[in-house]
């Protein structure tokens, strides 16, 4: 079973107008209310710096999208320490707010494509300055906003010494705590019981105050197309589960990003009662393998509209794409035998 890539795309390249999106769009966090989808991008344009930003983009059929500015709506803060770039939002709602994780940096972190593999620009701040900052290291954090113009940011919700992206909130308490899935780059070895960075849970009764452990959910699978693996889409609540997407990489991270699929207990998410074994989605076309990251599809918003799965992906860090799929379809491969099967 394979996700059907729209016809139509990339659904939104870069704008050569914009000077702070002329190079880059992808990885956007999309929402869905009173008909109308909202698209949260990463942008950046072609400065040595590289400086990331978000564009929103509107749609009424989920396909076509207009951007509403040629401005960024958020971008870095001048002073403090998502100052360099924000980047891969994904979006839920509480009450009247939308609230956005988002991953960030104290720095710019260069052309990266042009360095080794995991490599950012760096400056020397002296032999005491924090991890964080002589690491130039990604941290996560949130935002809030009623309109995607006018935002309050709330700051960090991972710890500063820790490269912990793909932090994605559940959409609702569970059992009365709120719930976040995130990728710990560091928690590897046999402490943590794997070898590459792994999806791990963890639960918390405040949105900024996450101190409760971890439990490790979605570990990658050695020799395969999944050794390294990260959350991609906020979960989706259906009758039989929590829908995840979730993002695979081969060789340890070296190679194609690739999609798979778990389906959570809905009173008890640390339990997976199914999970795909087989890739839902990989690299195909020239926009998913031409581009900054040769040979990825890294999804980061989904929603589900009279059945249907609506899929939102980074192509080649360089473009958008839209997949689609009947929802039921998907999950009963996600709960099929021949899926899980050991």
């Amino acid at each position: 079973m394979k996700l059907e890539k729209f016809k139509g795309n990339p659904i939104l390249l870069p704008n050569h107008e914009n000077d702070w999106e002329n190079l880059v769009v992808c990885n956007p966090g999309v929402f869905y209310e009173n008909g109308k989808f909202y698209m949260l991008y990463r942008a950046a344009g072609d400065d040595k710096e590289h400086i990331i930003r978000f564009g929103l983009a509107v749609s009424d059929n989920g396909y076509d999208f207009l951007r509403v500015s040629d401005k960024p709506v958020l971008g870095p803060s001048e002073e403090g320490p998502d100052s360099g770039c924000i980047e891969d939002a994904r979006i839920i709602k509480f009450d009247d707010y939308y609230y956005v994780t988002y991953a960030f940096r104290p720095f710019p972190p260069g052309q990266y494509w042009k360095f080794a593999h995991d490599e950012v620009l760096t400056f020397d701040h002296g032999e005491n300055a924090p991890r964080f900052i002589k690491e130039n290291m990604a941290n996560s954090a949130l935002a809030m906003t009623k309109d995607f113009k006018d935002w309050i940011k709330l700051g960090r919700i991972t710890d500063s010494n820790l490269d912990d992206r793909d932090v994605i909130l559940f959409p609702e308490k569970i059992n009365g705590k709120y719930v976040m899935l995130h990728r710990p780059k560091e928690w590897i070895g046999d402490r943590y019981g794997v070898s590459n960075p792994a999806v791990w849970i963890r639960f918390s009764d405040d949105l900024l105050v996450w101190n409760e452990p971890s439990t490790m959910l979605i570990g990658g699978i050695d020799g395969g197309w999944e050794e390294k693996v990260g959350g991609s889409t906020p979960p989706l609540k259906t009758d039989r589960g929590w829908l995840v997407l979730y993002h695979g990489v081969e060789r340890g991270g070296l190679g194609y990003y690739r999609v798979g699929a778990v389906m959570l207990d809905l009173e008890d998410p640390t339990k997976i009662i199914g999970r795909t074994k087989d890739f839902i989605m990989e690299p195909e076309y020239n926009y998913e393998k031409q581009g900054y990251y040769k040979g990825c599809v890294f999804p980061t918003g989904n929603v589900i509209i009279d059945g249907k799965l609506f899929v939102y992906y980074g192509a080649a860090d360089k473009y958008i794409g839209l997949a689609t799929c009947n929802v039921n379809v998907l999950i009963d491969f996600i709960l099929s035998d021949e899926q899980n099967k050991k």
